[in-house]
């Protein structure tokens, strides 16, 4: 079943007694998953699991469902803006299919271990570079090799809000204005990595893609967050595209897409918020074509999307910077390809963050804005 199959599914859209029967398996499952994070929870909140804490302050960007809710440039903002400050930040994530193996064609039993960063660090690497990126399983550990090795005065946690092993000083949860409750199950029915009570533990909440949904939608979201936190409190912001950048990273101006016949693929966790985002551009893609989240492209993906772009005579073709980190200019012999650099614009609430922000580092010492 393919993402958007899954979709509908969870949306209860697919109807008939295959699709009946899958969403009740799938409920008794979300059971013994909303058990499990239950009881871990518990256990960091009584203390029975360990909290280690930084020499410095950890600030956790995180999210309490699957999917994309633009951790990435929120993360790539708060470097960049703590850099602004005079602080040196650094970036902890766990490196999700990060990590490729080779075997020596002349020893097929030797295996070599290349890491060279997933998606979202190449990524960030672009959006703040210089800012120590260290990305593996134990978090803890790699506090340390940043403060040590990288003298880093600040850490942010990328995907950490379930990451709850080491303690974080500010807790941002992101929510998708777009899909923000996860079709209101856990896993693996919905795409809640925990109850929604979980938001109770963030100290800020960002709305993200608040400009894409109605007033009356988010004055709902804001009421949902009233009846689960006790405050509506929240920051909203939008994801901006910023301009256009080619194979080689040479960047374009964002009005060049504008009338063209285009085509466009990504591999993302929100494929409909990118789809906005190329409308807001006045583009209207003839051919959309997303995959699964992490999606590594094979040559065998690339040549059939070339050969798509220019059966459909596509003047130009669009994807993410997720995506486009992983593609070699010589594997691609579509139309012009392009992805969009986004930023972060704030609607309501910067003082809020910043505010936190600089009572945080305030506390630790460090410079502030």
């Amino acid at each position: 079943m393919d993402e958007a199959a899954l979709h509908e599914l969870f949306a209860g859209q697919r109807r008939g007694l295959a699709a009946t029967s899958l969403r009740t398996a799938l409920h008794v499952a979300s059971l013994a998953y909303a058990a499990a994070t239950s009881v871990r929870n518990l256990a960091y909140d009584r203390r029975w699991l360990a909290i280690h804490r930084a020499t410095v302050p950890v600030i956790s960007i995180g999210n309490i469902t699957t999917g994309g809710t633009g951790k990435t440039p929120m993360a790539a903002w708060l470097a960049n803006w703590f850099r602004s400050a005079g602080n040196r930040p650094g970036l902890l994530s766990r490196g999700y299919r990060s990590l490729k193996s080779s075997a020596d064609p002349h020893d097929p039993s030797t295996i070599t271990i290349i890491d060279d960063g997933n998606d979202e660090k190449r990524v960030l690497d672009r959006l703040c570079p210089g800012v120590p990126h260290l990305q593996q399983r134990d978090r803890v550990s790699s506090a340390r090799r940043a403060v040590s090795e990288f003298g880093c005065n600040v850490l942010l946690l990328d995907d950490g809000f379930q990451h709850r092993r080491l303690h974080r000083d500010l807790d941002l949860v992101l929510v998708d204005a777009l899909r923000p409750w996860g079709y209101e199950h856990l896993l693996p029915r919905g795409l809640l990595r925990e109850s929604l009570s979980g938001l109770k533990r963030a100290d800020v909440v960002l709305i993200t893609r608040a400009d894409q949904c109605s007033t009356t939608e988010l004055a709902a979201l804001r009421e949902r967050l009233r009846q689960i936190r006790g405050c509506d409190e929240c920051v909203e912001i939008a994801f901006a595209p910023q301009r256009l950048v080619d194979l080689n990273w040479n960047a374009q101006p964002i009005d060049i897409s504008a009338g063209k016949n285009a085509f466009a693929f990504c591999g993302i966790g929100n494929p409909t918020g990118f789809r906005q985002t190329l409308r807001s551009l006045g583009v209207e893609c003839g051919q959309f074509q997303p995959f699964p989240d992490h999606h590594h492209f094979s040559i065998s993906d690339l040549n059939q999307l070339a050969d798509r772009a220019l059966e459909m005579s596509a003047d130009v073709v669009f994807t993410t910077q997720k995506d486009l980190v992983k593609i070699k200019e010589s594997d691609w012999h579509g139309p012009p390809l392009f992805a969009v650099e986004i930023g972060v614009r704030f609607l309501s609430g910067e003082s809020i963050l910043q505010s936190h922000l600089n009572q945080v580092i305030s506390a630790g010492g460090a410079p502030t804005l």
